[in-house]
């Protein structure tokens, strides 16, 4: 990357970060503080270790599909994971800024471009197949719950539509993956030269990727404990506050709230998404609406206490990169 781009990026970031003063103000940093306190430091620190743990499984899973890359960059890519977390979560750049900063993160360590992509394609390919799965498990299990229901007239809609929206999200990114490289190259070709032989190594890679099944296979399953874990943590956060809420609700619970969080992809953080699905699902499976509300809340502190930190770090690497490039630069 020239060292006009990094500093592009790097503005780009400031300002995103000046930008998640709304985010936060949206979702209320007074109710964030109050949610924080019902479960203490203790359980906040416990909810934050079990996060970076899930966020070692989705590095997993990543490398899973980055073939050729030694076993010594295992850790790069959990880094380049919780960079791509962190700007999706803090930033409002929703799920696109993030995949930039977490390839950004790859690239300026050595890795190879069409290594960065194609890996990325792959992983976030079985990490969509992965939550359909979840979701499908979870809706099944909401169907049963609410067999004799009225509010199933109301909720199931909900459900329903969500389960479509990722398997539509899924078959577009399973099928139209190497149709848009090819497109994206040759309307590349006209503005940035070489594009199309930049997108032909992608395709390549992307190739060579999925002729080693066991490794997709792999990141699938790896992304699988991901979700699974993930939900586990809104029921850690359950237990601190005293409810005893049974573990396979939560999952439950939290397989509709995570489709809905990735159908709505466009909107910065979720806000206001996770809230009213906890509050509108919570009851169902005895969780009180503002107990459901405190959990979501400790969720975006979650966030903020690895995420504001993860860019402060990648950040400061983005300077010193563009600080190196400039003095290189000088005659």
């Amino acid at each position: 990357m020239k060292g006009y781009a990094r500093i592009g990026l790097l503005l780009a970031t400031i300002i995103g970060l000046a930008i998640a003063g709304w985010t936060i103000g949206a979702v209320g940093a007074l109710q964030v503080f109050d949610a924080m306190a019902t479960i203490g430091w203790t359980g906040m620190l416990a909810l934050t270790l079990w996060s970076i743990a899930v966020l070692a499984l989705l590095g997993a899973a990543w490398f899973a599909v980055a073939p050729g890359e030694a076993p010594a960059r295992f850790p790069l890519f959990i880094w380049a994971r919780t960079t791509r977390e962190a700007a999706t979560d803090v930033l409002p750049f929703s799920q696109i800024g993030g995949l930039v900063v977490g390839a950004r993160t790859l690239t300026a360590k050595g890795v190879s471009t069409p290594v960065v992509y194609a890996s990325m394609i792959a992983d976030m390919t079985t990490e969509l197949a992965a939550q359909l799965l979840f979701t499908l498990a979870g809706v099944a299990v909401l169907l049963f719950v609410l067999s004799d229901l009225p509010i199933r007239s109301s909720i199931m809609p909900l459900a329903i539509g969500g389960v479509a929206g990722m398997a539509a999200i899924i078959a577009v990114l399973a099928f139209a993956q190497r149709p848009m490289l090819r497109i994206a190259g040759n309307l590349g070709a006209h503005l940035l030269p070489g594009s199309i032989a930049a997108m032909a190594a992608v395709r390549t890679q992307l190739d060579a990727i999925y002729r080693q099944p066991r490794r997709v296979i792999t990141a699938f399953v790896l992304n699988l404990l991901a979700w699974i874990a993930s939900a586990a943590g809104a029921w850690i956060a359950l237990r601190f506050m005293g409810l005893t809420t049974p573990l396979w609700a939560v999952i439950t619970l939290e397989a509709l709230i995570f489709t809905l969080r990735s159908v709505a992809f466009f909107i910065p953080g979720a806000v206001g998404v996770q809230e009213a699905t906890y509050a509108l699902i919570g009851p169902i499976f005895g969780v009180p609406p503002t107990t459901a509300l405190a959990v979501s809340l400790l969720k975006r502190a979650r966030d903020l206490l690895i995420g504001v930190p993860a860019l402060v770090i990648w950040q400061a690497m983005e300077y010193r990169a563009v600080a190196i490039a400039g003095s290189t630069e000088e005659p």
